[in-house]
């Protein structure tokens, strides 16, 4: 996730409910992984918290404070002293933290409101129309992003249809997985016009910047260009053309990845942390071979890191240098199929160099190639992966913070990136 449309909040709200509620044993505090020799701490204190969407922002500018989301509302963590801070009492929709001012930028009882960290100072920006949702801030924090669906037809997905049992042509029951992409393309389907839109976040102005048929979802803006937003086509991977830019003003409009073989698949996207490259999980095709692939945004230069199978995650991260990714793993039942996966992954990205230093003569506009280095952080054997780990590296880059059920409820973990023996 991931930073959502309503439907998508409430598929991933229900599950964490579900899953934190699983459990009566206390997670421990903190371990040494003996089959990694990494460093785990439990960052939480109280069953049922999490850890924000793996594109969202959730860290003080200063780098000292990790917000999370707890059973009572939102609360941060410093992550030197590990004293947790309630900061907003209730039941919210965490949009970011501001890069800038520090404030975190929330949803409640259909009002966005911006509550100061430190001195907990809360205003409120603007009243939604109905049926939208907010998902990011810019960085110069004058606007905020959304979407809504227009009109009056009901989303046929939700997290109750997720869970319903469906069968197969041949009759077999369908995993939670593949139940999930058929509830995807009904929904698709459906072709209900929807608008992006952006808030000011000093008057509360609400701009329409693009309106489609297109199921528009996981809307972020440019962590360094206050005037460009990344959204995607939500639906089937090998279905839909996924990944698009926009300006604020609504030019601009670009695709970012175009499909070469059927059942190709490009997705859960994100920017790096200055701005310059979006990356994203590419498959070619789906289920069979991986990649983490780059774009970037000034030139149109491709990079793509490919990883084994057992290494693929459902999210992927960057640190702030842009030196190491991670990723979160996953279970069997997931696209990858990995018999071997569910782990928290560091990955050291590494180029493949011409041979003997001859290029080819269209060197520049051909895809740079690469791979993943992969080294295992976190067993994650325990992990009901319904629930999504999400991993995000901490500002100085020595921790890498994800949530987990692994000890039965759901809290905030975060592992060392360097060995601990």
């Amino acid at each position: 996730m991931c930073k959502f449309s309503a439907a998508i909040a409430l598929v991933f709200g229900a599950a964490l409910v579900w899953l934190s509620g699983a459990a009566t044993q206390e997670a421990p505090t903190e371990w040494v992984d003996p089959a990694t020799g990494h460093r785990v701490i439990r960052l939480s204190r109280e069953p049922g918290s999490a850890s924000l969407y793996f594109h969202q922002n959730a860290y003080a500018p200063d780098g000292q404070k990790l917000l999370i989301t707890t059973p009572g509302g939102l609360a941060t963590v410093n992550l030197k002293t590990r004293a947790i801070e309630q900061v907003v009492e209730g039941r919210v929709n965490v949009i970011v933290t501001g890069r800038k001012s520090g404030q975190v930028y929330y949803v409640k009882s259909g009002a966005v409101f911006a509550t100061q960290l430190d001195t907990k100072v809360t205003r409120e920006i603007t009243k939604l129309p109905p049926r939208a949702s907010v998902a990011s801030v810019n960085a110069d924090e004058t606007l905020l992003l959304g979407s809504l669906m227009e009109g009056s037809t009901p989303s046929s997905y939700t997290a109750a249809s997720t869970q319903t049992e469906m069968r197969g042509p041949d009759g077999k029951p369908l995993t939670f997985a593949e139940r999930k992409e058929v509830r995807l393309n009904s929904r698709l389907e459906q072709r209900i016009p929807m608008a992006i839109f952006t808030i000011s976040a000093k008057t509360g102005e609400i701009k329409t910047v693009h309106r489609a048929t297109d199921w528009l979802n996981h809307l972020q803006f440019s962590p360094t260009d206050p005037g460009l937003i990344m959204f995607c086509h939500e639906g089937p991977w090998h279905k839909v053309d996924r990944i698009w830019t926009i300006r604020t003003d609504g030019s601009g409009l670009t695709k970012i990845h175009t499909r070469t073989m059927n059942m190709e698949i490009a997705g859960h996207e994100f920017f790096s942390a200055d701005g310059r490259v979006i990356w994203y999980d590419l498959q070619t095709p789906r289920g069979e071979d991986f990649w983490v692939a780059g774009y970037e945004i000034a030139t149109g230069a491709r990079i793509w890191y490919h990883l084994q199978r057992d290494e693929w995650s459902v999210h992927f991260n960057i640190s702030n240098d842009g030196k190491l990714f991670a990723g979160d793993g996953g279970d069997e039942e997931m696209v990858a199929h990995a018999k071997d996966g569910k782990w928290i992954y560091l990955y050291r990205p590494t180029g493949i160099p011409d041979v003997a230093g001859i290029r080819a003569p269209n060197a520049k506009e051909l895809i740079i190639p690469g791979f993943f280095k992969a080294e295992r952080l976190v067993n994650m054997a325990k992990h009901d992966y319904r629930l999504e780990p999400n991993v995000t590296f901490t500002p100085d880059q020595q921790w890498i913070v994800f949530r987990s059920n692994m000890h039965g409820a759901t809290h905030v973990y975060a592992v060392e990136v360097k060995k601990s023996q």
